[in-house]
């Protein structure tokens, strides 16, 4: 009896692990598929993108999938421990070994292709920069996506200043860059300014953001794994104890 209440507090331990990851993912999904100023909405405002780029817009539902998914095999095992029901056992056992089979899958392709992204990015350069060069500053949409992005990763351009030289907004305005483009204390930000500033390009902060959080991410997958593995042995071994007293 003892070792069987055990064996529950650890279902629930488990799978309220589980259970958080998957609030997580989905808020992060949620945040991403809500976010107008989302690099997602930059490169959607890219007419001549290439057709992979197609495939990010999906990374916010997948994330709401997975996350809610996580939920309610979370969910489901709680359940099971409780009710002592092997049917609800047994279901999130396949359900979980089905997850963890997919995301060992999807660890070796991106391991496999891990510069995808990178290379994917790069090759919407010319094409950012001729979008930023034809309608930053004219288009209010796209204009404010630009703002909004350059603030919060405190970077200019996709490249860098020069992709906003020939623009309707350095036209328009004196020969004077975005703001962003030059160092907080000054003023104003014209070409020299811009130059002296040397402030990196989205592009490359971007990069170098997820190459920072690269650890992270994978310290994050490497804990669910463990969690789902730990729950997998535990639920059959209720489900295997459930089964003897029947």
């Amino acid at each position: 009896m003892c070792c069987k209440g055990f064996l529950k507090i650890m279902m629930f331990l488990f799978n309220g692990g589980i259970f958080l990851a998957g609030a997580v993912i989905l808020g992060v999904g949620i945040w991403v598929t809500v976010d107008s100023s989302s690099l997602l909405g930059i490169l959607d405002s890219v007419k001549d993108a290439p057709s992979q780029l197609s495939h990010l817009a999906s990374v916010g539902y997948l994330l709401i999938a997975v996350g809610a998914f996580l939920l309610l095999i979370g969910f489901l095992g709680c359940c099971g421990a409780v009710r002592e029901s092997r049917c609800m056992l047994l279901t999130f056992f396949i359900i979980v070994l089905i997850i963890f089979l997919i995301e060992v899958a999807g660890a070796i392709v991106l391991f496999v292709f891990q510069n995808v992204a990178d290379e994917l990015l790069r090759g919407v350069t010319n094409s950012v920069k001729a979008t930023i060069e034809k309608d930053y500053g004219n288009d209010h949409a796209l204009t404010d996506i630009w703002n909004s992005t350059m603030t919060t990763l405190k970077c200019c351009g996709f490249t860098n200043y020069t992709d906003f030289t020939g623009s309707p907004f350095v036209q328009n305005n004196g020969q004077l860059y975005p703001h962003q483009c030059c160092n907080s204390t000054l003023s104003s930000c014209n070409q020299n300014q811009a130059i002296d500033s040397k402030i990196n390009g989205c592009l490359d902060t971007i990069i170098q953001l997820i190459e920072d959080n690269a650890i992270i991410i994978a310290g994050v997958a490497i804990g669910i794994a463990v969690l789902e593995i730990a729950a997998m042995v535990v639920s059959m071994v209720l489900y295997k104890d459930i089964g003897s007293k029947a």
